[in-house]
């Protein structure tokens, strides 16, 4: 072999000036440096949000705070019309939160909520003992026990209270609940309808999903509302609230289909030949294999969706139902809180009763995909 074609070695000896060791700093400096000013276009940005605070902050502390009414009634507010007036909030507290329910079986509601929240409770709570009968129930066995001891059974010794007197914070909680626990389920049958190898079943999927993504939410609930009952034969009837429900969770679950469907394909074929190799069949390579990846991997989206679905129940006003936003505008026309901070002071609780619920939903999905390692960002 000639010695062009050897190969030959290199060998540095050249000695590589040292340099520092890696920065390890740790504490309140090096936390500032990382997040707030690390380069100039993050630095930027954070004194252009500094200076909005200060703009936006020592205003809304002084009205919300500082300058705000928080005991006595209505008089008191009028004589300080420049800050918040909670004593309106005190006072419609119980509006607020069950509507026109009748005030002898408010308690039927409050057991209801102190179910929903022990359950809720239980789902997050990670070493609780038996998480999956409970999450069974709460998603199949709890919504129906809780519209029967709502609405009431007469057998049972529950009276019945009418839908049209439920309002406030449990009708939205109920809407929003029933939209959840319906489009889920659904959503996920019409993203594999839609990938279907039948041409019907993928075809209805398709024309189902389309259908209700190209259509506005409050169309679809005018329809529900009034062009429904017109088709229905003369003397039968369907609850309002029963139309609004089903709407929601037709519309929601359009939305959550392509949710699903995005995860499906974002599952790689060797996740499907894997399964067959081991002899599983279709619902069972999807039940076992398929959709445990998938919904993991969409986690964001699906509560992206839930929590536009609890938002957009206050769209159920322009039917006539009164949902919490819907409790507030009618308060806010009585007489006697006819004051300039009122319906301001109205609005902020709506917000911030919204913002607490969407909120609290964004915190567990982040702590369910870090456990299940579905994301790089915390």
């Amino acid at each position: 072999m000639s010695e062009s074609t050897q190969s030959k070695a290199v060998v540095n000896d050249t000695l590589i000036e040292a340099r520092p060791a890696p920065s390890s700093a740790t504490g309140p400096l090096r936390w500032l440096q990382d997040n707030l000013f690390g380069g100039w276009g993050n630095t930027l940005l954070t004194l252009l949000s500094l200076w909005l605070i200060w703009l936006v902050l020592p205003g809304a502390l002084q009205w919300s705070l500082i300058d705000a009414v928080w005991t006595g009634g209505s008089d008191a507010c009028r004589a300080n019309p420049d800050g918040a007036c909670w004593p309106f909030i005190t006072q419609r507290w119980d509006q607020f939160l069950y509507g026109f329910y009748e005030e002898s079986e408010r308690w039927r509601v409050n057991l209801v909520l102190a179910g929903l929240f022990a359950g809720i409770a239980w789902l997050v709570w990670e070493r609780a003992p038996a998480r999956n009968l409970v999450g069974l129930f709460m998603l199949f066995g709890f919504p129906l026990l809780a519209y029967l001891f709502l609405y009431g059974v007469p057998a049972l010794g529950l009276p019945v209270v009418s839908t049209d007197q439920w309002g406030g914070f449990m009708l939205t909680l109920v809407i929003a609940l029933t939209g959840i626990v319906v489009s889920l389920p659904l959503g996920v049958v019409l993203a594999l309808g839609r990938r279907s190898q039948m041409p019907v079943v993928r075809s209805l999927c398709i024309i189902f999903i389309e259908f209700w993504r190209g259509v506005p939410l409050i169309t679809v609930l005018f329809m529900a509302s009034v062009m429904f009952p017109l088709f229905l034969p003369d003397g039968v009837t369907v609850d309002q609230l029963l139309r609004a429900m089903v709407g929601v969770s037709l519309f929601a679950s359009a939305y959550m289909a392509e949710v699903v469907r995005g995860g499906l394909q974002a599952i790689s074929k060797g996740q499907y030949e894997g399964a067959s190799s081991l002899g599983l069949g279709y619902w069972q390579s999807m039940r076992l294999v398929i959709l445990p990846q998938a919904l993991k991997i969409v986690i964001p989206g699906i509560v992206n969706t839930f929590i536009g679905l609890f938002k957009d129940t206050t769209l159920v006003l322009i039917i006539g139902l009164l949902d919490l936003l819907g409790m507030v505008q009618s308060a806010l026309a009585d007489a006697q809180w006819s004051i300039r901070s009122v319906p301001y002071t109205g609005y902020v609780f709506v917000g911030f009763v919204f913002w607490c619920s969407c909120y609290g939903m964004a915190i567990y999905s982040r702590r369910l995909e870090e456990k299940l390692n579905t994301g790089h960002s915390k």
